[in-house]
């Protein structure tokens, strides 16, 4: 069997037509839907839901255990530790020029001394709420502690033996 040329239907007789099958109706997933959001003015909300405001709990809090913002000044991070680097260089400097052949007391004396001020203050830097005070304070104890790994501990006191 073979296809009937174009513009003859089945029973062959030249017209146009009669094999189509009359238009049906588009089923309900196929029409036009209207949009959800915004409903339009009227529109009830679905059910089971109310309109946004008129909920019955309260917003949300802070917990208590975070009283202050957890931010933290990544620039003042690196000013902080640029900034211990030149405290460091005047301390050690005045602890060598104290230590003219007493002993190691004053070495010992002035790595508490950066110690205090890097971790002392940086903690209290820490623990304010601003974000530039905790980036300070991080930065002056990532300051101490890089001195004290580039140095192998000869600028912050923590190798005496090399002042011998």
């Amino acid at each position: 069997m073979t296809t009937p040329p174009p513009g003859d239907d089945e029973k062959g007789n030249g017209e146009k037509g009669d094999d189509v099958p009359p238009e049906q109706p588009l089923p309900p997933a196929y029409l036009p839907q209207p949009p959800w959001y915004p409903p339009p003015p009227g529109y009830p909300p679905p059910p089971g839901y109310r309109p946004p405001g008129q909920y019955d709990y309260p917003p949300p809090v802070p917990p208590p255990w975070q009283p202050h913002s957890p931010r933290i000044s990544v620039g003042m991070v690196f000013l902080g530790a640029f900034l211990y680097m030149p405290l460091n260089f005047v301390i050690a400097f005045a602890v060598l020029a104290m230590s003219d052949g007493r002993g190691h007391g004053t070495v010992v004396l002035g790595a508490v001394v950066l110690a205090l001020i890097a971790f002392g203050g940086g903690g209290v830097l820490l623990a304010t709420g601003k974000a530039n005070g905790k980036g300070l304070g991080l930065g002056l104890m990532i300051g101490w502690a890089v001195l004290s790994v580039v140095s192998v501990g000869f600028c912050t006191g923590l190798n005496p033996e090399l002042y011998a």
